[in-house]
């Protein structure tokens, strides 16, 4: 069973790992997936957007996924939206090292609290800057404290203490005061941390978990306080080592910010942050419960174990009338076999009866001749008054005769019973027949419904990694493309990206290009020290020119300038005005003349169909098939399709089918104001 609790632990490596990221966060919308579950959709200046998920009693994790949202907000989601989308995080706390987190905002309406409790059966509660409760995701009155609309939050009491505030001396009072209980179940109660981190210290101190708290000694309590200490060193300390612990199949068991020793010898999955292993392990646990939420297994295996229960109680019934069927049959042909001596000894007693002679002195003077071994009377076992019948015992057989028939009515009898046994048992047999019937089509729709159970699961994380969203490289916000030499060369998009690429992401070393034309983007080569030969040189000033305004023009080459980061400036001569996006440039240019406004879009190698676009010599470099595109007239989505339909041709056949559904969108980025025509001749 794949873990579900949070513990104290796994919310302190938690909170500690997104302070960084949730701190100056703004909120751009809130959803809620689920009856307990939100998501956060957050964004911080030049970084990637921000997806948080806190699930009531649960987890809290950020999340790389593509989360499936209802299309109608319930009530609490809209609540939420009422307040929080636009506030800022400012804090992100633990209470008091229990399972509650503190999300504090700078909203409009001032500043806002979000409780997330993960213990018991959680809750969700957002507290105004009074300290009432503004909205929770459930209201409820407890012995303790209530969760109530403009009442004051209280966070929940508890008896434990917290483990980095607990002295050695107060530690040793209050295993000492649990008497005769057992040490594991005193550290629960008294550090609050759960069985598993309760085992884990024992274990780490070479303490027996079940040894008495009053049978500890001063030095197993030293051991226990540092192995404390030593945990919580290796959480607050920045030393993770996040991973997901694996069962000999390959499930999901556990997911932990520690290596812990209780689960040495177990499979793991390092990862790079704890929140990554959460979000892996919460997401796919959470994806395979759902797709058998709606799979009933049990009323199928009810059903087989119940008609297994039939089958086997026909079966004995069919044996036992079958043992009735040959018995009584066998008794038949007994009586036949000993027909003479038989019809002798029936004679004496149902002549007496019938006479109203003394039955009593009958049985006596038959079991006298018995002792004394004469037949027929060896046969006589005894004389049954109440239902007028003498018990023998023939050839090892028991039977009974009846005084009120004659030897032949009773054989008779025993051959009618016979044959009602074996009437029986054709009616035991087809009611037999009919529950394997009903079994073997129970046991089918198990199967399938089982094997459902199985595959859901797999399919639902097979699709689930499709929705993966994968963490993008800073340069992927702008256009960008690998020379032929191995060097990344990065272009702006517009005014914005260009002042975002030169102030922020251009080092001394690297090159930075322009068109000489309005309306040209800032192109820069990234060095990493090393010097660009002539080719890249030639590379990144196509890449310039090409999505510079001379495209839209249709015009065929333009003159391209580069220079070194330190000769842009904003101010320009005399005061001049230095639009936004735009650099005055100081010093010598480096131009290269009349260069052709040219570019390719390829196909790279692989199985899959993945594009990319830049320079031609570039392209051509690590394309399996390119087209090669000059400005023209062609527009639009038709320009798009034509290009499209060249790579295609241009692939191996097996490839070609699998082009048959790519869309046009995934080349649109490449093509400069989607608008050119292809070149036959490059």
């Amino acid at each position: 069973m794949p873990k579900k609790d949070f513990t104290s632990f796994d919310v302190y490596a938690t909170v500690n790992e997104l302070k960084d990221k949730l701190i100056d966060a703004r909120v751009n919308n809130v959803y809620q997936l689920d009856a307990k579950t939100l998501l956060f959709k957050l964004h911080k200046a030049n970084e990637q957007p921000i997806q948080l998920v806190l699930e009531a009693g649960r987890r809290l994790h950020l999340t790389s996924y593509t989360l499936e949202k209802p299309k109608t907000p319930p009530a609490f989601c809209m609540s939420l939206r009422k307040y929080l989308p636009g506030a800022w995080i400012k804090s992100v706390e633990q209470y008091e090292f229990e399972r509650v987190v503190t999300l504090q905002f700078k909203a409009k309406e001032g500043a806002l609290k979000l409780v997330l409790e993960l213990f018991g059966e959680g809750n969700i509660i957002l507290v105004g800057e009074n300290g009432a409760i503004l909205q929770a995701l459930l209201f409820k009155r407890m012995r303790d404290r209530n969760i109530v609309r403009n009442e004051a939050y209280q966070p929940p009491p508890s008896a434990a203490k917290n483990p980095f505030k607990i002295t050695k001396e107060e530690l040793e009072e209050g295993l000492k005061a649990a008497d005769n209980a057992e040490v594991v179940r005193a550290i629960v109660r008294l550090l609050g941390v759960g069985g598993l981190y309760a085992e884990e210290l024992l274990q780490r101190a070479k303490v027996e978990k079940t040894k008495q708290c009053s049978a500890l000694t001063n030095v197993d309590v030293d051991a226990v306080f540092g192995a404390l200490q030593d945990l919580l060193s290796a959480v607050s300390g920045g030393n993770l080592e996040p991973s997901i612990v694996l069962d000999d199949s390959d499930g999901f068991v556990d997911v932990t910010p520690l290596r812990l020793k209780r689960y040495e010898g177990f499979k793991t999955q390092s990862y790079s942050s704890f929140s990554e292993a959460l979000d892996e392990f919460y997401v796919r646990v959470t994806a395979a419960e759902k797709a058998v939420a709606g799979i009933d297994v049990t009323q199928f295996k009810r059903e087989s174990q119940r008609l297994h229960r039939m089958i086997a109680d026909q079966e004995e019934a069919l044996r036992e009338d079958d043992r009735k069927r040959v018995r009584d049959k066998t008794i038949g042909d007994t009586i036949y076999v000993h027909l003479g001596e038989l019809e002798g000894l029936l004679e004496k007693f149902s002549s007496a009866w019938r006479t109203g002679n003394d039955l009593g002195r009958v049985t006596s003077e038959v079991a006298a001749a018995k002792k004394e071994g004469r037949l027929p009377e060896a046969f006589f076992e005894s004389f049954d008054g109440r239902n007028l019948s003498i018990n023998l015992r023939v050839d090892e057989l028991p039977l009974s005769l009846s005084l009120r028939r004659n030897l032949y009515e009773n054989a008779a009898e025993y051959y009618d019973r016979s044959k009602k046994e074996k009437q029986k048992m054709a009616g035991v047999s087809a009611a037999l027949e009919e529950s394997h019937k009903k079994l073997v089509s129970i046991e089918k729709q198990l199967s399938k419904v089982e094997a459902l159970q199985s595959a859901a699961p797999a399919e639902a994380i097979e699709e689930l990694a499709t929705r993966k969203v994968a963490a993008k490289e800073w340069f992927e916000k702008f256009r960008w493309f690998i020379s032929s030499e191995g060097f990344l060369v990065v272009a702006g998009k517009d005014v914005v990206s260009n002042e975002v690429l030169v102030k922020k992401h251009t080092d001394a070393l690297d090159v930075v290009f322009h068109a000489e034309i309005v309306g040209a983007p800032f192109a820069v080569v990234k060095t990493e020290g090393k010097e660009p030969s002539e080719a890249t040189l030639r590379e990144a000033a196509e890449f310039a020119a090409a999505f510079s305004r001379g495209w839209r023009e249709s015009m065929g080459s333009v003159d391209v300038y580069w220079v070194k980061p330190e000769q842009l400036s904003k101010s320009g001569p005399s005061g001049e005005f230095v639009p936004h996006g735009a650099f005055a440039v100081v010093g010598k240019r480096n131009w290269m003349r009349g260069v052709p406004l040219r570019l390719a879009v390829g196909v790279a190698e692989g199985d899959e169909a993945t594009f990319f676009g830049g320079p031609v010599e570039a392209v051509k470099a690590k394309a399996k098939a390119y087209v090669a595109l000059v400005p023209g007239d062609l527009t639009g989505k038709e320009f798009l399709k034509q290009v499209l339909r060249s790579l295609t041709l241009k692939l191996p056949k097996e490839q070609r089918q699998r082009m048959g559904k790519t869309s046009i969108e995934n080349i649109r980025e490449f093509i400069p104001y989607t608008r050119g025509r292809i070149a036959t001749n490059i």
